[in-house]
């Protein structure tokens, strides 16, 4: 019997979420948690979970993290890969269905559009500046009405005429809402307007010059509310489709992509990672005018990662601060802000860099 399984790991601004596949992809163990502001803790929790429910039989062969905390993820647990959180998601629908052309992913504070067209991702959008169009908008409204997001979601579906609110903006949304409370709207049609406003919202800004097409799939932790679900089938007029395992699909395709990458050896930190005094700390990085601030991931004393930089050369990185100094053709670059001078070096490129864009800035020494 094959023991081997792969981990996905998805650390996103709210929650953290596991899951462990066999190597055809089955699902043998999920975790979706409340990240509570500390990533590193959440994922070392979700690693004690782990050791605690998956049988010693299991050998993890490979791990992938994904998400906004990748870096930081895969420093801690020692993944073997780490993808963008839109290849995991695309990799995760394509395994379930193989047929689909739109993929809507709304999360706590952001929210994405990924178009497929025969299996492969053609296009993407994602949310830039506002979190009108995500689940932090629905949270903030459930507290203003004082009842909990189940709640929210369960009265919105039980309305026959949904009030218009304004889902331009968070602010707007709340004083609309409080003018529509003053009116005598009842709550459930308050409710099911808020997932009306949240869902145009998402149309006009994250899919506006989309081609949407269905087969739709639906993930992200705001595809648990109902409501939500039926402002989408409203107002496409279509069905919309929520996977089994929506809630962590981008952990289920880190997963997926982690079985693919023929691991031959993983660089997987072991599950005892869950004990160990894991900090950061943080150094600005002084090469350049961009003056990045870089955080380094300590095990003890040990350096097991670092992210923050913009031109790629610490992500992950262990070796000494002094080895990581970019190096290239010298020169001079005006100040910004001033007419001196500065002598300059481009910082090196690194090419194997995970899904980071590569740019090239000076090193900053001003001249007499």
């Amino acid at each position: 019997m094959n023991n081997s399984c792969y981990l996905g790991i998805d650390v996103g601004s709210i929650s953290t979420n596991c899951v462990i596949t066999r190597p055809e992809g089955e699902v043998l163990f999920e975790i979706y948690k409340r990240g509570e502001g500390n990533p590193i803790k959440s994922v070392q929790q979700c690693l004690a979970q782990l050791t605690e429910q998956l049988p010693d039989r299991f050998r993890i062969k490979g791990v992938c993290t994904t998400g906004s905390g990748r870096i930081l993820a895969g420093a801690v647990v020692g993944a073997d890969v780490i993808k963008n959180e839109i290849s995991a998601h695309a990799r995760a629908v394509i395994q379930l269905y193989p047929d689909v052309r739109t993929i809507f992913e709304i999360g706590g504070q952001d929210s994405k559009v990924t178009i497929l067209r025969d299996g492969a991702v053609v296009d993407f959008s994602m949310n830039l500046v506002c979190a009108a169009g995500t689940g932090s908008f629905l949270d903030s409204q459930a507290r203003r009405l004082n009842i909990t997001i189940e709640e929210l979601s369960s009265r919105a579906m039980m309305s026959e005429n949904p009030t218009n609110i304004a889902g331009r903006c968070t602010v707007f949304a709340e004083s609309d809402m409080i003018h529509k409370q003053q009116l005598g709207n009842e709550q459930k049609d308050i409710t099911m307007g808020l997932c009306h406003a949240l869902v145009r919202n998402y149309l006009s800004n994250v899919c506006n010059g989309k081609e949407i097409k269905p087969p739709i799939v639906f993930q992200g932790g705001v595809s648990a509310n109902k409501g939500i679900c039926r402002a989408f089938k409203e107002t496409l007029q279509c069905d919309i489709i929520i996977p089994p395992y929506n809630m962590v699909m981008g952990a289920y395709g880190a997963a997926i992509i982690a079985s693919k990458s023929c691991i031959e050896k993983t660089k997987f930190r072991g599950k005892e990672v869950s004990a160990h005094n894991i900090i950061t700390k943080g150094f600005e990085c002084g090469d350049c005018p961009n003056c990045c601030e870089i955080i380094e991931v300590l095990d003890e004393d040990e350096v097991i990662g670092r992210t923050g930089g913009r031109c790629g050369k610490w992500e992950g990185r262990t070796e000494p601060r002094k080895a990581l100094k970019g190096t290239g053709q010298r020169g001079t670059v005006s100040g910004s802000s001033t007419d001196r001078k500065m002598e300059h070096q481009t910082c090196r490129q690194v090419d194997n860099v995970p899904d980071l864009i590569q740019i090239g800035v000076p090193t900053k020494k001003c001249l007499k």
